[in-house]
């Protein structure tokens, strides 16, 4: 079920910069209007030709461009290209020029300017009655803040925009919340109520921590339908391009307590060589209870997820907590098909982060649903060693095992669910609360070397209600409820179970044993009465 690898190491990276770096670094394959010169002089707006539209239009456009050589564009030039960080961070878009405003609108638009690093513009266009017309920004839309706003040309259209985002009365009635945007190569983020921005979802990954560099595919286009008054949901598609792979994306967004995105994609390949990553989350993970010693810093946890859920295709639930591992690590979970995966954050209490600014506690969780028989492959999580909070070093995707033919559509669909997704609602296992590590032997005296001890704490389901005479053994005899262990390139020295009515746990303690540079891969669950009765615990440990 479960195998992983480790590959050689790799310096700290920062998911966040190639984020951008893809945003910046593919420009359009398709006409867009010349780029701002210098000059305060403001170019007319070009003119808006309608053209019929639809997903299986857009599929051709994506099968014809497929066909055809990848074509790199270029960057605007003169102002836009000129943009730096310090000038990036003084632009925002004037709420009061939004898109779709009006008495029974529920959704506001708003664009992100072009420029620094997210250089090459996507062009946006409205949707109505089939039919698709170009969405025209300038530099009327913006506000410029410092000695910045000299420098704009007045009212002077702009080649593209950078991406754009959607607001929502999500949390009250009377205010318009963002609630998913898309920037950056093909990044979007979404929020359910009650939640700040955390963890990102990607159109498609393409050799992540291959052997080759990792390929960012990027939205060039989006078409986005006018949402009728009064209407709950916005449906956006999108034309994906990189050179080794185009593709059309249709995605329906349902804000509410919990933010459903269903996403169909049609992917075109031109490289079939490929590792691909259907439905990819990237999040950030830096320290919680398995590595808490390793940073001096006086919060408890810091991490966007903690954990990574599958629910396999039988109803077996796997918890992975996430690790900051000392290199480069993958682990791929093998199934003849698969239910759900998910990035979780389970920890919801304030002191169990102590970050007023951040709001860790407050980070949504992020659950795929595939929609149809994505047929056999692996989830594939990829962690990435990290030393600051600002860089996104975990990624998670489905690999089909059948690799991609060139010409051929690829179609898969998906359900995006973004919200505070509670562990174990509908109360068939018990689910992993927490996960502890530190040195392993008995407290107090010398820690053997090689040795781990790892504490994993279960609550809720067929535990809940069990007396904790359960897990004690008669004389002689087998207790109701037992730990079930296995280790691959280690030792199992000892497994305890225990209840902690206390704390309103079921604790496990795993002491572990292995050879310095190994990689160890642990499975724990408890089982009673002829069934399993938790979430399988899994866990790697590069003993370094």
């Amino acid at each position: 079920m479960h195998t992983a690898s480790s590959v050689s190491a790799v310096p700290f990276l920062s998911r966040r910069a190639l984020l951008r770096a893809g945003a910046a670094g593919v420009a359009l394959a398709v006409a867009a209007p010349q780029a701002l010169a210098q000059t305060a002089e403001a170019p007319a707006a070009p003119p808006a030709v309608p053209q019929p539209f639809s997903f299986d239009i857009l599929t051709e456009m994506a099968r014809a461009r497929a066909a055809a050589p990848f074509v790199e564009g270029t960057k605007p030039e003169g102002f836009l290209g000129d943009l730096d960080y310090d000038d990036y961070r003084l632009i925002r878009f004037d709420p009061e020029r939004a898109r779709w405003q009006g008495e029974d609108a529920r959704f506001h638009l708003h664009a992100f300017h072009t420029g620094w690093l997210f250089g090459a513009p996507v062009v946006l266009h409205e949707v109505a009655d089939g039919v698709a017309v170009p969405m025209a920004f300038s530099t009327a839309d913006f506000i410029y803040s410092g000695d910045l706003a000299t420098r704009v040309p007045a009212d002077a259209m702009l080649p593209g925009e950078a991406g754009f985002r959607l607001h929502f009365a999500l949390n009250r009635p009377d205010i318009m919340d963002e609630v998913v945007s898309f920037l950056g190569a093909s990044y979007f983020r979404a929020l359910g109520q009650g939640t700040r921005y955390g963890l990102s979802a990607r159109g498609l990954a393409l050799d992540t921590a291959a052997a080759q560099p990792e390929e960012f595919p990027r939205f060039t286009e989006f078409w986005l339908e006018r949402p009728a008054p009064g209407a709950d949901r916005v449906v956006v598609h999108a034309m994906l391009d990189s050179p080794s792979v185009a593709g059309a994306y249709r995605m329906v967004v349902i804000p509410g307590r919990d933010t459903v995105m269903d996403i169909t994609a049609r992917l075109f390949f031109r490289d079939g060589s490929k590792e691909v990553g259907l439905a990819p989350l990237t999040s950030m993970f830096l320290f919680a209870g398995l590595n808490r010693s390793a940073f001096d810093d006086h919060r408890p946890a810091v991490h966007d997820s903690e954990g990574l859920s599958i629910e396999t295709a039988d109803g077996t639930r796997i918890w992975r907590p996430l690790n900051n591992p000392v290199r480069l690590a993958t682990s791929y979970f093998t199934e003849p098909s698969i239910r759900s995966f998910a990035l979780e954050q389970r920890t919801r209490g304030f002191d169990e982060y102590q970050d007023i600014e951040a709001r860790y506690d407050l980070r949504p969780s992020l659950r795929v649903e595939p929609i149809g028989d994505w047929g056999a492959g692996a989830v594939k999580l990829t962690e990435i060693p990290a030393d600051l909070e600002a860089y996104d070093n975990i990624v998670v995707a489905w690999v089909p095992a059948t690799p991609p033919v060139p010409g051929e559509m690829v179609e898969a669909s998906w359900r995006l669910v973004w919200g505070m997704l509670p562990p174990g609602a509908d109360g068939r296992y018990a689910h992993v609360v927490t996960s502890r590590a530190g040195a392993g032997g008995v407290s107090g005296v010398d820690a053997p070397e090689n040795k781990r001890k790892f504490v994993i704490d279960f609550a809720g389901g067929p535990l809940a209600a069990l007396p904790a005479q359960a897990a004690v053994a008669p004389e002689g005899g087998v207790a109701e409820v037992v730990p079930v262990v296995t280790v691959t390139g280690g030792e199992l020295v000892f497994a305890t179970l225990d209840a902690v009515p206390e704390a309103g746990v079921w604790r496990m303690i795993l002491d572990v044993r292995t050879e310095p540079g190994a990689v160890v891969e642990m499975l724990a669950h408890v089982a009673g009465y002829g069934r399993r009765l938790t979430e399988v615990w899994a866990n790697q440990w590069i003993n370094a």
